[in-house]
């Protein structure tokens, strides 16, 4: 890399870092630095000399540092900081004339007339062929609207994509034509995918708001319905902490039973038999406390005609119904479903009791939990203790 180039580089990031409008979401230095890797790409692939190749680049890093000064006019702008900069530098009149030609090709609806010209054009728009397109349209977007130069609604922007993909743009170097042709083809049909699943959307909110404004219940049903389900998964996870609890402390159980109280019975190890009581009770007790937590409670399964005729009775909950004849529960809900009122007393009464359940299980859960801690830790200094005063070195020396 020539001194000059290293140069610019350092001015254009600092340049581009300190005094860009942070706004630019597009328009910034991973833009530049994008468009210098394409041209060095492109040059790669071109048997270009060392002159017009590092006045290539020279243009690729300060094509957009006009942008410092403002959007409009920014291609001059670039040329105006480029020539400055160039010329403190010492570069020849003729090298700064071929850069700032360079930058001038950047010009949206300029025809390319020379190699380097078609290259820089090219370098620009490599984006177009690249997978990350959509991401990188997208940061446009919202640069023009945070500027204040233009407002796309979703739609707007997809046309003009590809308004400016099909019908204005077009690849001029061999190079991009064989390397980011088929991208941009792809990323237009992405954009036509795009604009009709728009079209679709559009349609689906219409139907919604027809249906929203023929049912003004709605709102109340996805309560229901989001509470309830928030509840049931609340009541799953109580579940699998109980399950946890049950496990851990049968495997506890099982291990202490099968290899610490068998050694028990010789007298040398008598030292351990408080210990161990203190912790199988202890586990024994989050055993017991687990499984109460998740004991399901019994009930009628039955209730009357004149239980559901004065609304006394959730015929929505299965414990309320699970012994009754089909015709009978079948009359329920048809009264039910007459009775707008009372399915959402139902509903709300599902929600209390379920409510209630919760309360219960997750208090029992704490105890449990907390009981399964103060076990562990006193099982812990019990065996330490048991070890450090009674254990076999203390009845040797004694």
């Amino acid at each position: 890399m020539s001194e000059i180039i290293q140069k610019t580089e350092s001015f254009v990031i600092d340049l581009l870092t300190n005094d860009l409008d942070s706004n630019y979401l597009y328009h910034n230095l991973a833009h530049t630095r994008r468009v210098v890797k394409s041209s060095k790409e492109i040059i790669n692939s071109h048997s270009l000399n060392a002159q017009d190749s590092e006045a290539l680049i020279l243009a690729a890093w300060l094509h957009d540092t006009g942008y410092t000064k403002g959007s409009e006019g920014h291609e001059e702008k670039s040329c105006s900081i480029a020539k400055k900069f160039l010329e403190k530098q010492g570069y020849s009149a003729e090298g700064i004339k071929e850069v700032l030609d360079i930058i001038m090709a950047t010009k949206r609806y300029y025809e390319p007339k020379t190699d380097k010209e078609q290259i820089i054009r090219d370098a620009d728009a490599s984006h177009f062929g690249q997978k990350s397109y959509m991401e990188t349209c997208e940061l446009l977007r919202s640069e023009l609207s945070l500027l204040g130069i233009a407002n796309y609604s979703s739609k707007e922007w997809l046309q003009a994509n590809l308004q400016m993909l099909r019908k204005e743009h077009k690849y001029y170097t061999n190079y991009a034509k064989e390397h980011w042709q088929s991208g941009k083809d792809k990323n237009i049909k992405k954009l036509k995918k795009e604009q009709k699943s728009e079209k679709e959307i559009a349609k689906k909110e219409a139907l919604k708001a027809k249906y929203k404004t023929e049912s003004p219940d709605r709102g109340i049903q996805t309560l229901f319905r989001v509470t309830l389900k928030n509840h049931l998964t609340l009541s799953d996870i109580a579940d699998t902490k109980a399950n946890i609890l049950l496990s851990v402390n049968a495997i506890i159980i099982s291990v202490v039973l099968s290899n610490l109280i068998p050694k028990l019975d010789n007298p040398s190890n008598s030292y351990l038999i408080y210990p161990t009581i203190i912790f199988v009770t202890f586990s024994v007790v989050s055993m017991a406390l687990a499984v109460l937590a998740t004991r399901p409670n019994v009930t009628s399964g039955e209730f009357t005609k004149e239980d559901v005729k004065n609304k006394k009775v959730n015929v929505l909950f299965f414990g309320n119904f699970h012994k009754m004849k089909l015709p009978d529960y079948e009359w329920a809900i048809q009264e039910l479903i007459q009775d707008k009122d009372y399915i959402y007393s139902s509903l709300t009464k599902d929600l209390y009791f379920l409510g209630l359940v919760l309360n219960r299980k997750y208090n029992i859960l704490r105890t449990t939990y907390t009981v399964f801690m103060i076990g562990i830790v006193l099982s812990v200094i019990a065996f330490a203790i048991a070890f450090h005063y009674f254990g076999p070195d203390r009845m040797m020396t004694g």
